[in-house]
């Protein structure tokens, strides 16, 4: 990875290549990290067959050759949204990249027309930096949603969107 001094400007969001060895090792990366935080049947993480599924959209975040992160949005119905494989990687924590990834999904969310995102993720403190981040967004706890079931080991969260003004419903 580069200087992490990155400007502003040289940071795009596009959509992810899963193909690419670069994207690869981040989805390693974090699968590992999911792997080593909960048991097997408390992962929710998608891996790369899971990502391109047809009601899945796929993005990384990028300064010039460096992938920095990633995440994903997976319809669950027209109008509810789920966060799915939201990423920064470890060298580039605290940029705010995170932030950035989130307010791209939400966007893209209320653009689409959903009334509703919602997420998984883990109780364990490795997860705490992720919870601040969605409760500053407005997500709040909830219980299980679409298949998850009840799990000691999952916190859920959601959020209603307020819709675009003129957007598709």
């Amino acid at each position: 990875m580069t200087d992490l001094a990155i400007p502003d400007r040289s940071i795009t969001i596009e959509r992810g290549d899963l193909a690419d060895p670069r994207t690869l090792r981040l989805l390693a990366d974090h699968l590992a990290d999911m792997h080593a935080e909960s048991p097997p049947e408390s992962v929710h993480a998608l891996d790369v067959s899971g990502l391109a599924a047809p009601n899945v959209t796929f993005w990384v975040i990028a300064a010039g050759d460096d992938l920095l992160g990633c995440v994903a949005l997976k319809e669950l119905d027209p109008g509810h949204g789920e966060l799915k494989s939201m990423r920064t990687d470890a060298a580039a924590r605290g940029l705010g990249l995170g932030a950035r990834l989130l307010e791209h999904v939400l966007d893209e969310a209320r653009r689409r027309g959903y009334s509703r995102m919602s997420l998984e993720t883990g109780p364990q403190d490795f997860f705490r930096p992720a919870r601040r981040l969605y409760a500053k967004y407005g997500f709040t706890e909830c219980g299980p949603f679409a298949d998850y079931g009840p799990d000691p080991l999952s916190v859920f969260m959601t959020m209603e969107l307020a819709a675009v003004p003129g957007a598709p419903r």
